[in-house]
């Protein structure tokens, strides 16, 4: 996912718990929700002045996956260190930048299947361990504005060089900015009073990294076959299971109502999704109205700079019905990119019946749901780029299309 930006402010620790208050936070607004159905997540992160919503998104699914698999688990007993992740995806990125020669991108962004992949390959690793908040290169305060850019110079000189061979020191030097940015992975930690290494502490939550598979809806693939999402932050280059929009939906609505999560990744750039001075802000709808849309994908787009017309509780109410057709438009023109990963967990309805899908955002204590938001179905139907689901919670017929 492309970077999103936001102003430090300190982490506010919630759970779900937070969206039964969501009627009294907002009383003052034209829209007020009240949960159907909603799953439990960790508390609310921030991704801070970092390109790196894919790694707590992720992570805020595999998170809830954790407290799926143990009920008797708290929230807060939970916490994985984004960290790790980062550090360990961004030393393959570079491997594949430079082998590439430059045509597979380095950026500060990246796929659902990274953690997975991650999961799989490397382990996992509890928040607490790796270098925390109060030092200078802050797990949950990334400022990636003075140590990303270097990195970034240095990989594209070792890409695009003339030379005939390599000197394979430069992966070194790479480790080495890692390291002293996110400090170093270790190879053994002990965490509450039990010896790990990442991968006996992954095996210890449970989680099974086959269980997991990517899934979209477009039309220049065909249905029922999974192919190589064409974003340049897909760059492990994993596949997505290609459905039909209805079925796509049906997987998204019968997961949340069965008691799953899912890993949302989407486009957050439309004037639809709620901006600063709005009634309804931390609120995602599809108006049925001409409204000017500015194309980005850093937060102060959406949040606070845009121009145009302000969302109004009609609006909300009266939203486009979206088609596979519309889908497909916006996904080749551009005006659907890969924005933003996010995580869904549950569904709310507002004073009129109409439902949300409720959603657990990355950038600290934000709005009026303190960092929750509320995404309409055609919103979600219209802007989605692919989720990663647990093959578990998608539905036994659609399991024997794909062929799982």
């Amino acid at each position: 996912m492309k970077k999103l930006y936001l102003l430090a402010i300190a982490t506010l620790c919630l759970t779900p718990a937070v969206a039964e208050d969501t009627k009294k936070e907002a009383k003052n607004d034209s829209l007020v929700f009240t949960p159907v159905v909603q799953n439990r997540v960790t508390s609310i992160k921030n991704q801070n002045h970092s390109g790196t919503c894919w790694a707590y998104s992720s992570f805020a699914f595999l998170e809830s996956e954790v407290l799926k698999k143990h009920p008797d688990m708290k929230p807060e007993d939970i916490d994985l260190c984004e960290s790790f992740l980062v550090s360990k995806t961004y030393t393959d990125r570079a491997d594949r930048h430079v082998r590439t020669h430059g045509d597979a991108s380095f950026s500060q962004g990246g796929s659902f299947y990274d953690a997975i992949y991650c999961l799989k390959h490397y382990g996992l690793m509890p928040e607490g361990i790796m270098p925390y908040p109060e030092t200078l290169y802050g797990d949950s305060l990334y400022n990636f504005d003075s140590f990303f850019p270097p990195m970034e110079a240095y990989l594209k000189s070792i890409a695009t060089s003339d030379s005939k061979k390599l000197n394979p020191a430069w992966k070194k030097s790479v480790q080495s900015m890692l390291d002293n940015y996110f400090g170093e992975c270790p190879v053994t930690f002990t965490y509450k009073g039990k010896s790990y290494t990442p991968q006996t502490y992954a095996q210890s939550l449970g989680l099974n990294p086959d269980d997991y598979i990517s899934l979209t809806s477009y039309t220049h693939h065909p249905f029922y076959e999974s192919f190589i999402l064409e974003i340049q932050d897909n760059w492990r280059w994993a596949s997505s299971y290609n459905l039909p929009l209805d079925e796509f939906m049906e997987v998204m609505e019968s997961a949340v109502r069965n008691g799953w999560t899912f890993a949302w990744g989407a486009d957050v750039s439309e004037s639809g999704f709620a901006r600063r001075g709005s009634k309804n802000q931390c609120v995602a709808t599809v108006p049925d109205t001409k409204v000017t849309s500015s194309v980005g994908s850093d937060q102060s787009r959406w949040t606070g700079e845009k121009a145009g017309v302000k969302l109004s509780e009609d609006d909300a109410a009266g939203e486009k019905t979206i088609t596979q057709e519309m889908r497909q438009e916006g996904y080749d023109n551009w005006t659907t990119t890969d924005d933003h990963g996010m995580q869904i967990y549950g569904i709310a309805k507002d004073q009129n019946g109409k439902e949300y899908f409720m959603m657990k955002n990355s950038w600290g204590d934000y709005g009026p749901y303190k960092g929750f938001w509320y995404v309409s179905k055609p919103y979600v139907a219209y802007k989605t780029m692919n989720i990663v689901i647990n093959k578990n919670a998608v539905p036994k017929h659609i399991l024997k299309k794909l062929g799982l």
